[in-house]
């Protein structure tokens, strides 16, 4: 059915208005929004640098857009690294409207955007209570087997928030909005996931629900509690009892099958991580193991990574491979272990050894000698502030450790 809308809308952009030139965004603040549940909108800011350029703002994070191109009156903005991508016209020269698609996933979500507006939230009264802190989180509390715990990081200036939620599996990207009154808004969206937060604050309560574009919803309560963590993400995967190794054999683009038995990994340290082209916690992973392999060539360590993939095709799921590699500068091989979805049970099939698949990404830790001697699970990416800098702490002196074993 979505390729079918894929299509038809795709048709309506590029035959309409035939006669008109084509015309192109205007340089500045546009302000976004995409249309979720409960006919709430996700806003977001971009700014244009030229008629081919554009960066995404959320937070502190900036994403640089650069494949825009114009067919008559519509414009087709495609998200880096992602098999996404906005579809619109130019109801005028300040005004776009159109949708937002993700082909792999079957998911349409209406869009707008506005030249000249740099307000994400609109405030139209002061903030009652200030949220900045950790706070320790409950989704879908009233429904136990759809329950899960999280850790909310979030510093309030004035009226305007930013941070983020940690998970077991990873973190909810670079949240950005405000609180007025006792209310707050927080929004992403990062090329792939179209995130908004709303509720209700107290000094030490939240009540909210969270939105994840228009195909999903859930409520949250939290707690302030500055003391709150969440399980040691080094000990949530692990080795299955009566296993003793990590194996797995998967083919690269050139068909070739690729195992850890093969001569490349031999007495080296390597690191295994479980991806997916399309997953923005990956995505942050990814690029911090590429720069960390150009770094150390010359170390007895190498990366390979497993990529499980919503893509139906190996040749499509390939070229999403091939893309990512391209735009990361990523040296290191990534195979292809799954197509069709990114189903952890059928993942798990696929890698016995482990107790489960319990998140993309998840880094298998393994010495000269092949043993695993760690299993991450999970990414805490630059959002998580703090986090983010005690992890590559700890990253460091743990390869170092390996490298000199």
């Amino acid at each position: 059915m979505l390729k079918k809308l894929v299509i038809l809308s795709t048709f309506i952009l590029m035959t309409s208005c035939t006669n008109e030139k084509p015309k192109a965004l205007k340089v500045g603040t546009w302000r976004a929004s995409l249309e979720v549940q409960d006919n709430k909108e996700l806003p977001f800011i971009f700014e244009v640098e030229d008629e081919t350029k554009l960066t995404i703002h959320n937070a502190e994070e900036v994403i640089d857009v650069d494949e825009i191109t114009y067919r008559n009156d519509s414009v087709f903005i495609k998200m880096p690294v992602f098999q996404t991508y906005i579809a619109a016209k130019f109801r005028d020269e300040n005004t776009l409207e159109g949708s937002f698609f993700n082909p792999e996933r079957d998911r349409i979500v209406p869009f707008k955007a506005e030249f000249g507006n740099i307000q994400r939230f609109s405030v139209s009264k002061s903030p009652t209570v200030n949220i900045s802190g950790n706070w320790e989180t409950v989704f879908s509390p009233d429904v136990e087997e759809d329950s899960s715990v999280a850790k909310g990081i979030f510093n309030q200036v004035d009226s305007n928030i930013t941070g983020t939620f940690r998970t077991t599996t990873g973190d909810y990207r670079y949240l950005d909005g405000v609180v007025e009154g006792n209310q707050f808004k927080l929004s992403t969206f990062d090329g792939s996931h179209v995130y908004l937060i709303t509720g209700t604050a107290t000094d030490s309560t939240l009540h909210g629900t969270y939105y994840s574009g228009n195909h999903f919803q859930e409520p949250f309560v939290a707690k302030r509690n500055n003391s709150f963590e969440l399980p040691n993400e080094n000990e949530l995967t692990f080795l299955k009892e009566g296993y003793d190794k990590f194996a797995f054999s998967f083919p690269d683009a050139q068909g070739n099958m690729v195992s850890l038995e093969d001569q490349q990994f031999k007495n080296k340290v390597v690191l295994v991580q479980l991806m997916g082209t399309w997953c923005p916690n990956c995505l942050d992973e990814s690029k911090f193991y590429a720069q960390f392999y150009k770094e150390n060539t010359n170390q007895d360590l190498e990366i390979v990574a497993l990529a499980f993939e919503y893509a139906k095709t190996s040749d499509a799921a390939f070229k999403n491979i091939e893309r990512l590699k391209e735009k990361l500068d990523i040296n290191y091989p990534i195979l292809l272990a799954q197509t069709g979805s990114s189903n952890k049970v059928e993942a798990q099939k696929k890698l016995p050894m482990l107790n489960h698949v319990l998140s993309y990404p998840t880094t298998i830790f393994i010495d000269k000698k092949g043993n695993v001697r760690k299993i991450h699970t999970g990414f805490n990416g630059p959002a998580t502030g703090e986090k983010y800098q005690a992890f590559k702490t700890e990253f460091y002196a743990f390869v170092n450790s390996l490298l000199e074993e």
